[in-house]
């Protein structure tokens, strides 16, 4: 089949369009609130693991995750609520057991494989969330896979080029990368 240049162009500005309007949706879905949040519990957790140690890191680290994980659901819930939709409410419910299955699973791993260290541990998690972030974007909007690939990059590099400022390296560019990206998609999408 031979498409003359007017027809390749118009077939390329009808998927121009169905992204634009892919990408408002998720902008005003307020799927961007989520990003923030977690992005503030990175943000502090791995501030407080560059300046904290011993055991009070996991408790700090416990509240983050409660505090994320309740505004989260309560993000969800009043999301839920704004955006009914027939489908709406079964792609949300199965979204939310996607992560906490995601979680479990990542749990199950750091307790079979023991980490050496807080940072291996933190380092798997990332890699961890970037996967269920990477998951979301094949199912929703492959334009938001680039990120989870710069963020585990960052990581990455964090870990093995700057292992003495990983804490501090994840809490700027990862906590700080989720929370611009978030008000990136609220503001520009």
């Amino acid at each position: 089949m031979d498409l003359t240049p007017i027809e390749a162009q118009q077939a390329l500005d009808a998927i121009q369009s169905v992204a634009l309007k892919t990408r408002k949706v998720i902008a005003n879905s307020g799927a961007y609130l989520f990003l923030i949040i977690w992005g503030f519990v990175w943000l502090i957790g791995f501030t407080a693991n560059y300046f904290v140690t011993g055991p009070s890191i996991g408790y700090i680290w416990m509240a983050l995750d409660i505090v994320g994980g309740v505004l989260s659901l309560v993000a969800g819930i009043r999301l839920g609520r704004k955006f009914r939709s027939a489908s709406g409410g079964k792609a949300g419910r199965r979204i939310g057991y996607f992560w906490l299955l995601l979680f479990v699973y990542c749990l199950l791993l750091l307790a079979v494989v023991s980490p050496l260290d807080m940072k291996t541990g933190s380092m798997v998690i990332v890699i961890f969330v970037m996967v269920g972030w990477i998951a979301m974007g094949l199912l929703m909007s492959a334009a938001s896979i680039w990120w989870a690939l710069v963020i585990t990059a960052l990581a990455l590099i964090g870990y093995y080029l700057l292992p003495s400022y990983f804490y501090l390296w994840m809490a700027v560019l990862g906590g700080g990368g989720m929370i611009a990206l978030g008000f990136y998609i609220r503001n520009r999408w």
